[in-house]
């Protein structure tokens, strides 16, 4: 019994740290600027959901939302297809000098590369490509970072999966890419779901190449616009906060659209 309550009582700790932050989130997103600066109270003494209105009525948060949502889909859509291909090639077929063992880490050692290292050379090749605020110079730098990790990720995954399956496949008459559609790929959902959710949380809140590569609304994501709400002399706490809310939202739906998947899919690829 005192296990028991020891065990509660340590769960019930952790679960008040961890959900603390959210909820002075959430609670801050519904107070007025002067209760959070000057009064300084611990939760709304007067809920408003100005801060929220406000955001799209006046600080054209949607469309930085809207943006956010555009270029992560074709992103990270383009990634997984391109990284789920190359992946499967480097698991299925040998390389001269056993060079498919390395790929995979050569290109994670590209991934790994600090991004303001980049930032410069991107950001003048956009610029002669005339992609600079815009949505495809967004999704072609993101898609670009994305799949190496994606190579890397799915590799351990494929391997996993039996080659005799695609083989028994082809004996009846199927081709090397229609077994990989029909058999291959099905299995491998729940590691396509956890690459997934990782380049979704990497991309949806990427904020370097963001702040160099777009300078409007039309092109701005989420992370980017946010910044704008920092001013000189003074910071829209309120909202900020709103902003944080509702732009976790969109990741906590994906997370709960694929969490069947994902805990299998981090177990699956777990020996590499």
């Amino acid at each position: 019994m005192n296990n028991r309550l020891a065990r509660i009582g340590l769960m019930s700790a952790v679960l008040a740290i961890v959900l603390l932050p959210v909820y002075w989130l959430v609670s801050t997103s519904l107070k007025s600027n002067r209760e959070i600066t000057q009064e300084g109270t611990l939760y709304p003494h007067g809920p408003t959901l100005d801060n929220y209105i406000r955001l799209f009525t006046e600080k054209q948060f949607g469309a930085y939302l809207t943006n956010s949502l555009v270029v992560t889909f074709f992103s990270v859509t383009i990634a997984l297809f391109c990284g789920a291909l190359g992946a499967y090639a480097i698991a299925r077929f040998r390389l001269p000098f056993m060079m498919e063992r390395k790929v995979g880490l050569f290109l994670l050692t590209l991934r790994i590369v600090p991004p303001v290292v980049i930032l410069i050379p991107v950001y003048l090749l956009m610029l002669r490509l005339g992609l600079l605020d815009s949505w495809l110079g967004l999704i072609a730098t993101y898609t670009a970072f994305n799949i190496t990790f994606c190579v890397w990720m799915m590799e351990s995954f494929f391997r996993e999966i039996p080659v005799d399956l695609e083989e028994a496949a082809m004996v009846d008459g199927d081709s090397r890419f229609g077994a990989f559609r029909r058999i291959t790929l099905p299995l491998a959902a729940p590691g396509l779901a956890a690459t997934a959710i990782f380049a979704v949380l990497v991309t949806f809140n990427e904020f370097l190449f963001a702040l160099a590569l777009t300078a409007t609304p039309r092109a701005m994501t989420m992370p980017r616009g946010t910044a704008t709400l920092i001013g000189r002399i003074d910071t829209d706490w309120a909202s900020m906060s709103a902003a944080g809310v509702i732009g976790a939202l969109p990741i906590v739906v994906f997370a709960l659209l694929v969490q069947r998947h994902l805990v299998r899919g981090l177990t699956m690829g777990a020996v590499k």
